[in-house]
């Protein structure tokens, strides 16, 4: 199998990678469902909270990918628009590991509203753009031939892409932060948690930088 037939599964794994990142980060909400659960007593009520949390950031992933499905049908500017979401990346990236307070509107969420509070919080963290150099990159390689496309199957096409990058996104960040919930709910306790607690504020800014510059230097080498 030549670089290039890999190329598209190493993009794919990308997408899943980075929804087990999110999804074991406390930050995207894992602990709330742990919350439901020990409040009404019942793994049921821990399950019924992961849906809205799932639901907040596929809908986040959708917001910020979804613009550039539609930019990415002007062929002539594809390499400028990488080119320039690889910078917002990593601009993004730099400032979340400079500026570490969360936004105070956070705050205001009521934690019944599970499924805003995730919207809210992936948009705050950057989780969509973390997506978008991926998600580029898969369009780069199945529109192959994509001079000859028309632009409304060019655009169906990149629209499809972005729900499938989102949709697999959401389902592994939610796999992975829902076997941590019910690991701490069902074996580990809240001691655990409290003694072991992790934040991984700073290896997720450090992981915008390097994912942006990576699809920087990659578009750069067109």
């Amino acid at each position: 199998m030549s670089g290039a037939d890999w190329t598209p599964a190493w993009l794919w794994l990308a997408v899943v990678a980075s929804g087990l990142f999110h999804g074991v980060n406390p930050g995207m909400g894992w602990p709330l469902a742990v919350s439901a659960g020990l409040m009404e007593r019942s793994s049921r009520a821990l399950l019924a909270a992961l849906w809205p949390l799932t639901a907040g950031h596929l809908l986040a992933m959708l917001l910020v990918i979804l613009p550039f499905a539609v930019l990415v049908t002007l062929v002539e500017w594809q390499h400028q628009i990488q080119i320039g979401a690889s910078l917002l990346v990593i601009g993004f990236g730099i400032f979340r590991l400079v500026d570490r307070r969360h936004p105070r509107a956070l705050a205001r969420i009521r934690p019944t509203q599970l499924g805003l509070w995730s919207f809210a919080v992936a948009i705050a963290h950057g989780a969509g753009l973390m997506l978008l150099p991926i998600y580029l990159g898969l369009c780069r390689q199945a529109d192959l031939d994509k001079g000859h496309e028309a632009a409304g199957t060019l655009m169906n096409a990149n629209l499809s892409m972005a729900v499938l990058v989102s949709v697999i996104h959401a389902a592994a960040m939610i796999a992975a932060g829902g076997c941590s919930a019910w690991l701490v709910y069902r074996y580990l306790g809240l001691k655990f948690v409290s003694r072991s607690w992790f934040n991984l504020d700073t290896s997720w800014a450090i992981s915008l930088i390097l994912v942006g510059a990576i699809a920087l230097l990659l578009g750069l080498g067109d």
